[in-house]
């Protein structure tokens, strides 16, 4: 046999609870589980051990979700329709069909041309399932094309997407990359071992699917306990995870390892410390989530739950569910009637439509929803009051246009306030939304939310990262508050959104995290603090740099087989001012994605810095090519040509870059400045205007104009605005030196 993933199936003998320790031995030996390769870990005992004492809990999960997680491909798991049948979509024609009582799809490769390959693996029972195949190298691949468990079809799980076999999202390479997309969540106690020199994998696991140990830890020690002391056995804390006595919110972030947008900071996860300890939830930012925090990209269950009342009243994901078949405890209104009263809420009186129907579900109203995946239609956990003010204000979803599809967002608002009147309460969506969007005001509302801790931690820690978007000196010194909160998602989203300063006095202020009790918090803060020297380490912070250095490594490490992960540690180089390095860095992480046009854009910035014009220019060419109303670029392609004196060219791109990117007030600035350097100080003037239309005390945009309004002699101008600035700004000694200079001009 060679090193690739190889499974075994062994008969595990039964033990009970009351036997002597020795019968479990015996068991032990003849383990019983499907493992690849080497069994990482012999801790685990698999469902059969679990069985001998917690028979009931073991049937409820039998053919659950977790059971059902990933499995062997038999005639007995597969699902779909290998009669030779034929699909195609985006020009792509596939055939799924049987040889010699193997199954196979025959479908396109990573070269354009269509192969055989053999079906490994299958992943989920409904409402579809997909299907796994073997690559060189240890990689493991997805199937773009999945069988729809309830409509009985194959079907395409992007059929919007147009993908060239060359690119990552291809199902041939990292996008539906079974390894490091889908391993760590579909099997129990997984190790990735990725190799980047070879960029191979030998990823290995206990037991394939999701069974009692993946969400309760392993269970040795706990079997040997109950065998040693029988009836008079019972569990201490910390031996077991996800038990009775766990606390809520606890046991949300238990759950959320599997069911969140995250990104991996330990090489795996090992049952020790908490979720932060080992992955750091995604955020509510652009393209993820809508400005209200509704969902809208793939992100899965815990970033909207923990936005809900129901999180901050201590409600689990156990109170709905069954933590071990996963079904709803109670179907219909009954479930939220638990704790909701039945007078006040299920009742015609409060939501307005006939009794049993569709629109007197609480569900329907409340956790509003979206298809993923093709056919998986996937509800917020927000549990949100549906806003129609919101939604003509920022395009937001709601749930009563998603039903009453004939009806606009103005009739719904209407109909709501005839019903309900106007909110008398300020959601956090109504401080997110503006801000989010980029609105004059939102800087203020975006401060106010992040500073009550009566709003939820995940937009507080959203929030924080918004403020950037107002970026000036004195929003740099409202943000390094947050470092202390008390949550740990808003320290670490402080870190990231602060993480690029170059100043030294504020880059220390991230030395006392390098002592923070959470190790993605820590490690953030090594990221942030890596343009300084270890020389420049105070002693005090010595030890704890050093250790989370390591630990800096190993997120680098385990997640080197993505683009992203590829390119903090050209972060990392570029902090230190290793400029070459860097550039590998950012080259190897367009290995893995060659259309992150971020990444190239970034690289394009490298090439220039590092002498490199030419490259930088084809960089940024190629960036607009791929993705032409990518605003950012047309931005940073006009700085080169700024820098490079060719203000003409420059302003053509920076123009650009506003046509696409209205919103960013930086552009504005820019775009003024290169009028004036070709003396074009009228147009200069017109932009600066434009720009605070949308942003009225923006400092750098009124410090402009004034300075436009000097240069052309237009005194009275200049010190209003001026005036303006020293008011906004007190502390700001550049603003008070120009408004001095301009009040002893005449």
């Amino acid at each position: 046999m060679t090193n690739k993933l190889f499974f075994v199936l062994l008969i595990m003998f039964a033990f009970s609870c009351n036997n002597k320790k020795q019968k479990y031995v015996e068991a032990k030996k003849e383990s019983v589980f499907v493992s690849s390769g080497l069994i990482p870990d012999d801790h685990f005992l698999g469902d059969k051990a679990c069985a001998e004492c917690h028979l009931d809990e073991v049937k409820e999960w039998t053919g659950s979700h977790h059971d059902k997680a990933m499995q062997i491909a038999t005639d007995e798991t597969i699902l779909g329709n290998f009669n030779n049948a034929k699909f195609t979509s985006q020009g792509v024609a596939s055939r799924f069909f049987i040889k010699d009582g193997v199954y196979f799809a025959n479908t396109e490769g990573p070269d354009g041309k269509n192969h055989d390959y053999k079906i490994e693996y299958v992943f989920g029972i409904t409402p579809l399932q997909q299907y796994i195949v073997k690559f060189p190298d240890g990689h493991y691949q997805c199937l773009r094309t999945a069988w729809d468990t309830e409509e009985n079809k194959w079907f395409d799980l992007y059929p919007d997407f147009k993908v060239v076999h060359s690119e990552w999202l291809h199902w041939s390479r990292g996008g539906l990359n079974w390894n490091n997309m889908c391993a760590d969540c579909h099997s129990t106690n997984v190790r990735k071992n990725y190799k980047q020199a070879d960029h191979s994998y030998d990823t290995k696991y206990a037991i394939i699917n999701v069974n009692c140990e993946a969400c309760h830890g392993p269970g040795k020690d706990h079997a040997e306990q109950a065998q040693k002391f029988g009836d008079d056995y019972k569990a201490t804390e910390g031996e077991m995870w996800m038990t009775l006595d766990t606390e809520p919110k606890e046991l949300v972030d238990q759950c959320a390892r599997c069911h969140m947008r995250r990104e991996q900071f330990s090489g795996h996860f090992n049952f020790e410390g908490t979720m932060m300890d080992h992955y750091f939830p995604q955020i509510l930012a652009n393209n993820l989530y809508h400005p209200d925090g509704q969902i809208l990209d793939e992100v899965y269950v815990y970033g909207s739950f923990v936005q809900s009342k129901m999180y901050q009243h201590n409600v689990t994901c156990t109170n709905c569910h069954n933590p071990h078949s996963l079904k709803l405890r109670i179907e219909g209104n009954a479930l939220c009637l638990q704790c909701h009263e039945q007078p006040k809420y299920d009742v015609p009186s409060h939501h307005f439509h006939e009794e049993n129907s569709q629109g007197a579900q609480c569900i329907n109203c409340h956790m509003d929803g979206k298809v993923y995946m093709g056919n998986d239609y996937r509800r917020d956990h927000s549990f949100r009051i549906p806003r129609p003010d919101q939604s003509i204000k920022y395009g937001t979803p709601n749930a009563c246009i998603r039903c009453h599809t004939d009806k606009t967002n103005e009739w719904a608002w209407e109909d709501f306030k005839k019903n309900y009147g106007e909110p008398d309460y300020t959601h956090f969506s109504d401080l997110l939304a503006p801000g989010f969007t980029g609105e004059a005001n939102g800087y203020h509302d975006l401060l106010t939310m992040a500073s009550d801790t009566i709003y939820p931690a995940i937009a507080r820690a959203s929030a924080v990262n918004l403020m950037t978007n107002y970026f000036n000196e004195e929003v740099i010194n409202d943000m390094l508050r947050f470092l202390k909160d008390d949550s740990p998602i808003v320290r670490g989203a402080t870190v990231d959104a602060l993480s690029e300063i170059t100043n030294e006095d504020y880059v220390k202020a991230f030395l006392p995290l390098l002592k923070d009790p959470k190790r993605t918090v820590r490690v953030k803060a090594f990221f942030a603090l890596s343009s300084l020297d270890e020389l420049q380490i105070p002693e005090e912070y010595k030890e704890a740099y050093k250790k989370v250095k390591k630990e800096f490594e190993v997120h680098l490490s385990v997640t080197s087989d993505f683009a992203g992960g590829r390119a903090k540690r050209g972060g990392y180089y570029l902090k230190k001012g290793d400029i070459i390095n860097a550039i590998k860095s950012f080259e190897s992480a367009l290995e893995v994605d060659n259309l992150n046009n971020i990444i190239r854009s970034n690289l394009a910035n490298l090439y220039y810095r590092n002498g490199q014009v030419k490259e930088a220019e084809e960089a940024f060419k190629m960036v607009i090519n791929q993705e032409p109303e990518f605003g950012q670029t047309y931005y940073s392609y006009s700085l080169l040509l700024g820098e490079q004196n060719r203000i003409e060219e420059a302003i053509t791109q920076m123009e650009l870059a506003i046509k696409y990117m209205p919103q960013n007030i930086r552009f504005y600035y820019n775009l003024s400045l290169l009028y004036d350097k070709v003396n074009n100080f009228k147009q200069a003037e017109k932009v600066a205007v434009n720009g605070l239309k949308l942003a009225p005390q923006n400092g750098d945009l009124l410090y402009v104009l004034a300075y436009l309004y000097q240069k052309q002699g237009e005194l009275a101008k200049a010190r209003n605005i001026a005036q303006q600035l020293v008011q906004l700004y007190p502390n700001n000694q550049t603003y008070v030196s120009m408004f001095n200079q301009l009040r002893g001009l005449q």
